[in-house]
């Protein structure tokens, strides 16, 4: 797929916790109480605040990955809408446990946890004209995939030709450290669940159909989605 700049771009918590930072949370409150200036500091700066305090939560859980084949940066929290952090929510579904619910309308991946929790990320998605609906379901994995690019994105951009024998695993290939491949009735659709390291992609619709999620997100929801699971991807 392709970005819109002509890159190639393919036991419950509280509602609203970000994941493993529980001791985070308890650190900063103990850090308020026992300072006065802390606590005026709060008052004055109201809603910011509350903002900085979720960014620098948030920059914990999107720390750097470096024990990875190719080190991963920390993401930079700042270009990131705070509501796209990933984080545990109710979600009432009938679907089974593990399931991977895709809602393009609000840039959000759903992992069906159960007792009406999911696991939600922030995601990119196709951008108009682009955009599908319907059921699928992992038919492969990778990490750190090799990309080839489809020739009908070769046609739309001609400057893809010199990676149609594949390009390499690394930092700078568009499906990142891991790559979910979506498929039905047998066949490889073309569309993947794939990781980027481009935070201002989140919340917006820049792909040829393919959902982005970043890259510490996909290596949360990697090793949890075994192949044959569900894909649901809902209408934008």
């Amino acid at each position: 797929m392709t970005r819109d700049d002509g890159i190639a771009d393919v036991g419950a918590r509280k509602e609203g916790a970000l994941p493993g930072l529980q001791s985070v949370r308890l650190n900063r409150r103990s850090l308020l109480l026992g300072s006065a200036a802390g606590l005026g500091a709060l008052g004055l700066a109201g809603c910011s605040t509350s903002d900085s305090m979720m960014r620098a939560e948030a920059a914990k859980l999107y720390g750097p990955v470096p024990d990875e084949k190719f080190p991963i940066p920390a993401v930079d929290v700042s270009k990131i809408d705070p509501k796209y952090f990933r984080r545990i929510v109710r979600y009432d579904s009938k679907e089974a446990p593990g399931t991977i619910i895709v809602d393009p309308g609000n840039h959000y991946v759903y992992r069906i946890e159960g007792d009406g929790n999911a696991t939600r990320y922030g995601a990119n998605v196709g951008r108009s004209g682009f955009l599908w609906s319907g059921e699928a379901y992992v038919g492969r994995k990778a990490e750190w995939a090799i990309w080839t690019p489809p020739k009908e994105m070769i046609q739309r951009q001609p400057e893809a030709r010199k990676y149609a024998g594949g390009m390499p695993p690394g930092l700078d290939n568009p499906l990142g450290a891991r790559t979910l491949y979506l498929y039905q009735n047998g066949a490889y659709t073309l569309y993947t669940i794939y990781s980027t390291r481009d935070p201002e992609t989140i919340g917006t619709g820049v792909t040829s159909g393919c959902t982005g999620l970043l890259t510490q997100d996909m290596l949360d929801l990697y090793p949890r989605t075994p192949v044959k699971t569900k894909v649901i991807v809902l209408p934008a």
